[in-house]
């Protein structure tokens, strides 16, 4: 008997869902049931009576700064990786889809697009730190990198760092779209006395705006989440919201508050949730002329 036809004394539930059961359950142990514990938490005090005093701090200067510090870390990280990583996925598009260097790339994306943490920040520590032997090296030759502030422990220095990750992000996320450009548009263009500023104008560039843009956003919402690489490379202050956070819920001179550490992270919840519907709103689009 077919699943789903009607049956003696019924009709048969479809089966068709039960592939996306593993997925369904996956979603709800790691993605939704961690929210709905953070959006409750944010209502409980350290001893678990419901107030809303913990929403107080969002007002606090600090608390303020650290937002506004982690948006624009996130915002030119993003950027940055976002440019870099289209002309990137440009060239390897413009090359043999079954080539050699083609599969390099991509393997290689891959590969450092989830390359962070501690392991991350240690790599730039031995290379450009202040003792690190690139930085060494071009001692040696007269060029000082660090004229003044140790800029690599501090927001310039997150920005080189998760700019390493986030343009292979991009190259990953963004061949698609520059696979979906069809040859034959620009040669339509060509015959009907355009050139490349027209193609690019007028054909491929309002085509490749939303999957650019969508990619950007996604760009944004990794780096604002990012944690591990900041905290191993800055110990002092928390001038970021997931290392504000960090310091709530572990610190060492008893001024940790969870309900705190909690209201934090559901204003970043709320931001990364509006742009990751930005970004699937964008991919919607991107995906009617992709097919």
């Amino acid at each position: 008997m077919t699943a789903g036809r009607p049956i003696e004394g019924g009709r048969r539930l479809p089966l068709h869902w039960v592939g996306v059961l593993p997925f369904m359950v996956y979603v709800g142990l790691f993605l939704i049931l961690p929210t709905v514990i953070v959006g409750i938490g944010a209502f409980l005090d350290k001893n678990g009576n419901v107030t809303l005093s913990n929403f107080g701090m969002l007002s606090q200067p600090y608390v303020v700064r650290s937002f506004v510090q982690s948006v624009f870390l996130s915002v030119v990280s993003a950027l940055v990786g976002a440019f870099a990583g289209a002309v990137f996925a440009y060239a390897v598009v413009t090359g043999n889809p079954d080539g050699f260097l083609r599969r390099i790339v991509t393997s290689a994306s891959g590969v450092l697009a989830q390359f962070g943490g501690v392991t991350l920040a240690f790599a730039f520590i031995a290379t450009i730190a202040l003792d690190g032997f690139v930085t060494v090296w071009l001692r040696d030759r007269g060029i000082n990198i660090y004229p003044g502030q140790i800029w690599l422990f501090d927001l310039p220095g997150l920005v080189l760092v998760y700019t390493y990750f986030q343009i292979p992000l991009m190259v990953l996320v963004f061949l698609p779209a520059l696979d979906g450009i069809r040859p034959q548009w620009r040669e339509a263009t060509e015959s009907l006395g355009g050139g490349s500023w027209h193609y690019w104008r007028y054909v491929a560039g309002p085509l490749l705006a939303p999957a650019f843009l969508g990619a950007t956003l996604l760009l944004f919402a990794n780096s604002f989440s990012a944690y591990a690489t900041a905290n191993a490379l800055i110990n002092q202050g928390s001038p970021l919201v997931t290392l504000l956070i960090g310091g709530l819920l572990q610190s060492e001179v008893g001024l940790s508050d969870p309900g705190q550490a909690k209201v934090l992270a559901l204003g970043m919840i709320v931001i990364v949730s509006i742009v990751m519907t930005s970004y699937a709103l964008l991919q919607r689009r991107t995906s009617r002329w992709l097919q």
